[in-house]
C-alpha cells in the first residue's frame, strides 16, 4: 500500500510538472502571437497617423484655392485645436466618472457575503 502511495505521489508530481511545462509553452506561443499583433497594430496606427496628416494637408491645399495659403493653414489649425480641446474635455469627463477606480458594488457584495458566512457559522 505504501508503495502505491509513493508511486501515486511521484506520478502526480510528474504530471503537474508536465502540465506546467505545457502551460509555459502555450503562454510563450500566445505571447509571441500577441507581440506580432501589437506590432501590426502599431504599424497600422503609424500609417493611419500619416494618412491623416496627408488629409489635413489636402484640406489646407484645397482651402488655399479660396483664401491665401497662410489663412487656409490657420483655419485648419484652429479647427483641429478646437476638436482637440473638445476630445480632451470629453476624455476628462469620462475619466472623472471612473474615479476612484474601486468596485463599489462588488465591495459591498463581498461585505454582505462575509456577514452571511459569519451568521451561518454562528448558527
Amino acid at each position: 500500500m505504501g508503495e502505491l502511495f509513493n508511486r501515486l505521489s511521484e506520478q502526480s508530481s510528474r504530471l503537474v510538472r508536465a502540465e506546467i511545462e505545457l502551460a509555459k509553452a502555450e503562454l510563450a506561443q500566445k505571447a509571441k502571437a500577441s507581440a506580432i499583433g501589437i506590432g501590426l497594430f502599431v504599424g497600422a496606427g503609424l500609417l493611419g497617423f500619416f494618412g491623416f496628416a496627408v488629409l489635413i494637408t489636402t484640406a489646407i491645399l484645397g482651402l488655399a484655392n479660396a483664401v491665401p495659403a497662410w489663412l487656409a493653414a490657420l483655419i485648419i489649425a484652429v479647427v483641429l485645436l478646437g476638436l482637440t480641446g473638445l476630445l480632451g474635455l470629453l476624455g476628462k469627463r469620462s475619466l472623472d466618472r471612473g474615479m476612484p477606480p474601486n468596485p463599489a458594488r462588488a465591495t459591498e457584495n463581498v461585505k454582505q457575503d462575509v456577514k452571511a458566512i459569519r451568521k451561518g457559522l454562528r448558527s
